[in-house]
Order: structure tokens, then sequence, then C-alpha cells
């Protein structure tokens, strides 16, 4: 039995809670050990009632030391920052987990941790109280989650906490209980739907846009939409095609209709109002860039990975009153952009968990404002909307895989991209787009919504042989966890880029079926390093582009 010390303790002062916060204050009362999942949707605010609780369990004597984990060094950053607020003070990107004195704790990386997990395992007690932030990011079998796993074995709390509590790899999350038909159990949730009902989020009305795509698939040039059913090769295909920046009427027409959105919430009173497109690439948000110029009259922020001011253009975007931004998957966990209203989905990800992500840049709010409807434009594609309906439902359809399950992946596609797209062949071209946006899907009410992803019967393709050759628009793959190390100190860099790295070996690990040992081994000898943790900065720069090489290649 516990000592009296070692049970959470009853609240002191919890002002200013919502009332989910304290809900799950007062579910945690009686948590004495193990791991403690809470699932709450992006930004309802799972940050505070964790720290709330970490400064009452110091007060109490109950732990010693409170370790936050999470996946980017600028978040480590944000966690000490708000935990200060609270009378709880961190050490941001710490090397060791014995905090120096007038410390309560450290907050650091998942790649920190993995990579000193044996001497953290040394230093860590039962008195240590760990908070996984966006805990998906673990794996049981993974480099992650394998370091998280002994280098807090001795910890008697684990907090984990997500707003997407499951992996599109579908790997286990350490610590999340499942039930039988796989689905992670929370102690504590919180979904979007609650989240709208009590103004802590906004809702968000999908806006799916169809018609005539036509592309060329080796010597044949098909002609179908979104409505049509299609083999893996060239439902991929008809998606890159809608997505495309080369059809006038396709893509190009529906940052038109989005930017109309934009304007219509700004003139009805909301006047810094901004919209995100979410690109597939670098190449594309250019080019994506390019023709918002040409809508707007004004040249949007881009936000692109390789740049070295690319962190700093985000928060600058964040508090200015610009109209568009585009990024590539940098848009993700930690990053607070209330003022977002409407977004186009073009990312060449359509994962579940990316969807999702990308979902939760819109739902923010702004204190002192209503929490009125936001707006995304995404094609017609059945995962997509497969995806919207599925938030909808509460979260509860992403499952861990059984043993008997033929396809874990579920909707993620990889299984058929692997099968079908590894060669490339026959040849890929985007001919043509005429496309416009169809019905509502509203997310939390207002709109009706669409509860059927293909219609029956379903039309086929119109193909037709010998299609003249035109220009080629090449793959755009899914880059998981962009991460910019631009506008930080070196060491804060060097960290950031080798957990993008190491991200990336995963990606390519899964596409090409190397081994991490191998992608490593070939990376060392094209860079020049004998270890990777002897690579200076402008070395892991260069693996990190020889990885999107590789993974954004025509194969």
């Amino acid at each position: 039995m516990p000592s009296a010390a070692a049970r959470t303790p009853r609240p002191t002062s919890r002002a200013g809670l919502r009332p989910w916060q304290a809900l799950a204050l007062e579910r945690m009362a009686g948590w004495e050990a193990g791991p403690f999942l809470i699932s709450a949707a992006p930004g309802a605010g799972k940050t505070r009632p964790s720290l709330v609780l970490a400064r009452e369990l110091l007060k109490a004597g109950a732990v010693k030391r409170v370790a936050v984990i999470c996946p980017t060094t600028p978040l480590t950053r944000q966690w000490a920052a708000a935990a200060a607020e609270q009378g709880v003070h961190l050490v941001p990107d710490a090397e060791e987990l014995t905090p120096p004195k007038d410390f309560q704790g450290v907050s650091v990386t998942y790649a920190r941790v993995a990579s000193v997990a044996e001497k953290w395992a040394r230093q860590c007690s039962p008195g240590t109280l760990v908070i996984a932030d966006e805990a998906h990011h673990l794996g049981d079998e993974l480099a992650w989650g394998v370091g998280f796993s002994k280098a807090f074995a001795a910890a008697q709390r684990k907090l984990l906490l997500s707003g997407t509590p499951f992996r599109s790899d579908a790997t286990p999350i350490p610590g999340v209980t499942y039930d039988d038909e796989g689905v992670a159990v929370p102690d504590v949730s919180y979904t979007y739907a609650d989240a709208v009902r009590d103004g802590v989020c906004r809702p968000v009305t999908f806006i799916p846009y169809d018609g005539t795509l036509q592309w060329r698939s080796g010597d044949d040039l098909i002609e179908a939409g979104f409505d049509t059913v299609l083999t893996g090769r060239e439902a991929s295909r008809r998606y890159r095609t809608a997505i495309s920046t080369e059809l006038p009427d396709g893509l190009p027409r529906i940052l038109g209709e989005a930017h109309k959105r934009l304007l219509g919430i700004r003139a009805d009173g909301h006047k810094d109002a901004g919209g995100l497109v979410v690109a597939a690439d670098s190449t594309h948000a250019r080019a994506v860039a390019s023709l918002l110029k040409q809508v707007t009259g004004k040249a949007p922020t881009v936000v692109l990975h390789t740049e070295q001011q690319a962190a700093r253009k985000l928060a600058a975007f964040t508090h200015a009153r610009d109209e568009w931004i585009v990024a590539v998957n940098m848009v993700s966990e930690g990053v607070d952009i209330p003022r977002l209203r409407v977004g186009v989905y073009a990312s060449a990800a359509k994962t579940p968990l990316v969807f999702r992500q990308i979902v939760g840049r819109f739902v923010r709010t702004i204190a002192g404002r209503p929490a009125d409807m936001s707006w995304l434009y995404l094609p017609a594609d059945p995962v997509l909307r497969t995806h919207a309906n599925e938030v909808e439902g509460e979260l509860r359809v992403i499952r861990r895989p059984r043993e008997d399950d033929e396809d874990p992946m579920g909707l993620d596609e990889l299984r058929e991209r692997r099968e079908t797209e590894r060669s490339e062949t026959p040849e890929f071209v985007p001919l043509a787009a005429d496309v416009a946006p169809t019905s509502q899907m509203s997310l939390f009410g207002g709109a009706p919504a669409i509860t059927s992803t293909v219609p029956a019967p379903a039309p086929a393709p119109v193909v037709f042989a010998s299609a003249v050759p035109s220009a080629v628009q090449g793959d755009a793959e899914e880059a998981d966890d962009d991460v910019d190390p631009g506008g930080l100190p070196a060491f804060q860099r060097r960290a950031l880029l080798r957990e993008k790295r190491h991200g990336l070996v995963g990606d390519l690990r899964r596409r090409d079926g190397r081994s991490p040992r191998e992608i490593n081994a070939w990376l060392n000898r094209e860079t020049g390093v004998t270890r990777v943790e002897d690579a200076t900065i402008e070395q892991l720069q260069r693996s990190i582009d020889l990885l999107l090489d590789a993974l954004t290649a025509r194969r």
C-alpha cells in the first residue's frame, strides 16, 4: 500500500481550469502508479492539467522531480515556459535527468532520451513523474519507444498525452492499454465533439472538390472523378492530378474559392483571419505560392524544411495579419496559430494521423472571440472523406493490429503503394482537371455530413489509348514530422537534425525495405561521417537532403 505522501494530493488552487481539465485532475486523484493516458483534442489544453498535477505532486512530496518528453526541441522550451507559470522550473534540452539546484525537472526530446537511455535509467527513481507529450511518437519496438521504456523503467508514474493516440504504422505505444479490438483505451478522453460543445475548439466544415480529372498512365489516357473506383496506382495518380498546380481548372480554381471564403470571414469581423495550404513537397509549395500570389495579389508566407528561418517565419505569421501561409508538414504538434480559419489540403500524405494533425490546426480558438466555424477544402478522395467521417466518430476507428489482421495499415494505402508503385511504371502525366466544390461535410454540426464515401454503382474510368506525351510531374511522397532546425543555437539545431534524420531513415526503411543499419552506412559514406554522433550540422543537413531525394525520386 503506497504511503500517504505517495498518493496524489487533493486540489489546492486550480482557478481558471476548464471543466474537462478539472475532471482530469479529479480522475488522477486516485492514480498512484503505472501509465495514465489523456486523449484530448488538439487545442483542448492538455498541458495545463499536466503541470498543475506536477506542481501539486511536488508540493506534497509525492514526487521528487518531473521529466517532460516532447517530439521537438522547441517544444521543450514551450513546456519549460508553461511550467514556470505554474511555479515548476524545468531545464529545457537537458543532458542529465537530475536537474540543477533550484530546478524541479527537465524537458527534453524523445531523441535525447533514446540517446542517453542507459545513463538516465541509472538516474531515474520511483519519485520521477514522467510526462510524455504527443505520446504517439513512441513505438514499442522502435528506437524512441525502446529508449523511453528503458530510461524510465523505475518511474512510478508515467502520464501519456496525445490528441491522436495511435501511430500510422500501427505500432503499439508503450504504456497504452488496448481493448479486444486493438483500440487505445484512455483514462481520460476529451473528444473534438466535446471540445466544440464546450466552446474550447472551433467546428470545422470540410468542402470536398470533385469533377473530371484526366491523366496519362503509360500509353493510356484515363479520365475519372473521385466517384470512380480505381486500383491503388491509378487512385494515387487521380489524387495527384487533383492537387497538381499545372491544371488551371483544378487546384488553382480551388485556391480561388478558398481565398473568397477567407475574405468573407475577414469582412464578417475576424479581420486577421488566416489561411493555410498544406503542400506535397517543396517544389509543390513554391508553385502553390505562385498561384496564390496570382489570386490574391500578395505573396504568401512559405515555410519549407530546407530554409534556415522557417521557425521564425512561422512565429512571425502567427502574430501578423498576412492572409496566407504555405507549408510542407511544418505545421504540426506545438504550432499554435489560432487565427487560421481556412485551409486547403494538398498534402501527399493521407494517413489518419497526418489528417487529424492538419485538421487540428484549424480548431484552436482565440480568447475573447467566439468559436466560429473553420473551413477546409480537400480533394473528394474516398480515403480523405472516410477520415473525416471517422474523426466525427471520435477517433476510435484506428486500431492496433491483431495477429489475424491482413492489412494493419487500414486506410493508409502503404501496402498498395509498395506493391504497385515501386517501379513507378507506367509513366504518369496529369493532363486536365475541371473540378468544383461539392456538398459540404460538417465535422461538428452546421452543414449536413456526408456519410457515403463511394456512390454505388460506381462509374468506370474512361481509358483512351496512346495519349500524347507531356511533361512528367514527379511523385510526391509524405515525410512525417518535418522539423526545421533554423534560427536556433547550434546544439539545438544539431539535435533537431539528428531527430529528423532518424525519422526519415525510418520512412526510407518502410519504403524500400533496407535496414536502418544499411541506410545509415550509406549516408555515412556519402557524407564522410564515421559515426552519426560525430556529424557536423552541415553533414547532418546533407544526409537529410539525400534522404529526401531518395524518398521523392521517381522510381
